[in-house]
Formats: C-alpha cells, structure tokens, sequence
C-alpha cells in the first residue's frame, strides 16, 4: 500500500489586521454606551433601556472575546497544540451566544413581573439615551460590515451591532409613545420584544458555534459534492474514511482516504486536489492518503461506520 500526506497552509483567513482598530472603537464607544444607559435606565425606571444595556453588554464581552481570538488564531502550533489555537474562535462564538441568551432569559423574566406590577418610566429619558445607541451601534456596525462573510465571530459582531440599532430605535418609539401617553406597560412590553428579537438574532450565531464544536461540516460546504469530486479524479476508484470539519470559524479542514489501484505516487494529483478543493469548496487544510485497495491489506477505516 502506497500513501502520501498532503498538509495544505496555503490561503487560511484569519481577522485582518485592520479589524483592530474596529475591535478598539466598538469595545470604546459600547462599553461607555453600556454604562450611560445602565445609569439612566435606573434612575428613569426603563427596563427597556436596562434590558439593552444588559443586551450591549454581552457584545462588550463578545467583541472583547472576538478581539482576542483574532490574535489567538495566528499563534504558531505547538507539540500540544499541533492546530494551534483555531477553535477558540468557535469556543467565544459560543460563549457570546450563551452570555447573550442569559442576559436576555434574567431581563425578559423582570419584564414579565412589571407587566402585572407597572412601574413609572421617564419616557423622554428613554428616547434621548436610546437615539444615542441608535447612532453608536449603527457606527459598529459598518466597520464590521466587510468582515461578515468570512468570520463567524466578525459576522456575530456585525449581526449584534444591526440587532442593537434596531432595537434601540424601538426603544426610541416607545418612549415618545410613554411620554404622550403613559402607558406604562409599553415599557415591559418592548424589553419583551427586544428578548423575542435577542433570542431569534442569537439562535443562528449559537446553532453554527455548536455544530463547529461538534466537528460537523461547516454551513456551505456540501461533503456529497466533495466526495463526488474526489471519487472522479483520476485513477481514483472509491473514496472513504472522508471528514471535513471546522478548524475555527474562519478555516475547514479535509481527511479522506483515496483507493489508487495503480499504486502510484502522484505529486502533481495532490496538488490538483489541494488547489480544487481551495477554490471549489473553500477547504483550506487537507490530508489525504492514497491507498491501492489490495483485499490482503484492506483499510481498517473503510467502513462507513467506523471513525
């Protein structure tokens, strides 16, 4: 049985560098927000206003987390760490997610008690200090907006900054509505609504970080379509023992078991593999292992139900 390892560290995406300066203006600007809102919130009795605090201040938490996984995804591989430090990018994805969806579960629980037991909000407080996250979370977001597509911590960054926009524009609404018309409950009901639009916003940024730490096959990537590709090369006679798996949110990673009957090296095949599956299919990191099939000496990883 002939076999090659092939390990391909061409064109991994990392956080740019320039995203620093984005990661140092969005923690500035929120974490001062995140302060000013909480105080105002209190003395002017808005949980709305104390609900998007809480809510800002699990993206203080994620961009600080974001931030450093950013430089924890250049570290050099060690003999313990032989991928170096990738999947903390997924492990604060899912941090940020999980912090989140508490914040948000403790603040929807107090909406619900001052819905039967109003309380008196300053409505015109509510409207000033939340126009004010209106235009810092939209300012956020734009610098994070190029980095969305190819980062799953950028992408929960940009979608958080979005979420808090939006949000903090209906916080804008209901305090002009309060202070017209003193509907107390108006209050509550929109920390509600910003926990409904919370929880569905963070549902993708969770799914996708816990199906990363799972190893599963990142979104976007369809492993029939890869494992066709593979089996057509040629010379190829089967495919098995095929796992593609998320190194971080940013990097994929292939391992396959290619039968070769012919028994022959071939350099120039693995380079073809390694180009294709890069720019087919966005698979950064791979290994294969050529094998020649011979019944005598059958690969004990062939069957499907072995890993």
């Amino acid at each position: 049985m002939s076999q090659d390892h092939d390990h391909s560290h061409a064109g991994h995406l990392h956080a740019p560098a320039n995203f620093n300066r984005a990661f140092i203006i969005g923690i500035l600007l929120n974490s001062g927000f995140v302060a000013t809102e909480a105080v105002f919130g209190f003395f002017a009795h808005s949980l709305a206003l104390l609900a998007d605090a809480g809510h800002n201040l699990g993206d203080v938490v994620g961009l600080l987390m974001a931030w450093a996984v950013s430089y924890l995804l250049k570290s050099a591989p060690t003999p313990r760490h032989t991928y170096g430090f990738r999947r903390s990018s997924i492990l604060a994805a899912l941090a940020n997610a999980i912090i989140l969806l508490a914040v948000t579960g403790a603040l929807s629980w107090e909406a619900i008690r001052r819905l039967v037991h109003p309380e008196p909000v300053v409505g015109i407080t509510m409207i000033w200090v939340a126009a004010i996250g209106v235009a810092i979370n939209g300012a956020t977001a734009l610098m994070f907006m190029s980095g969305r597509k190819r980062d799953l911590n950028l992408k929960g960054a940009f979608l958080h900054m979005v979420a808090d926009a939006a949000i903090a524009l209906g916080v804008v609404i209901a305090g002009v509505v309060i202070h017209f018309t003193d509907w107390l409950w108006l209050d509550p009901f929109m920390t509600l609504v910003i926990g409904v639009l919370i929880a569905i916003g963070t549902w993708g940024l969770l799914r996708d970080s816990v199906n990363l730490s799972l190893d599963a096959v990142p979104a976007g990537i369809d492993s029939n379509a890869v494992e066709k590709y593979l089996a057509d090369l040629p010379g190829v006679a089967k495919v098995h023992d095929l796992h593609i798996w998320g190194m971080s949110t940013t990097e994929t990673a292939l391992t396959a078991h290619l039968v070769k009957p012919d028994g022959k090296l071939d350099d120039p095949l693995l380079d073809q593999i390694q180009h294709e599956l890069h720019d087919r299919f966005g698979i950064e990191h791979m290994t294969v292992q050529l094998e020649c099939g011979n019944a005598d000496h059958s690969c004990s990883q062939e069957s499907k139900h072995v890993v």
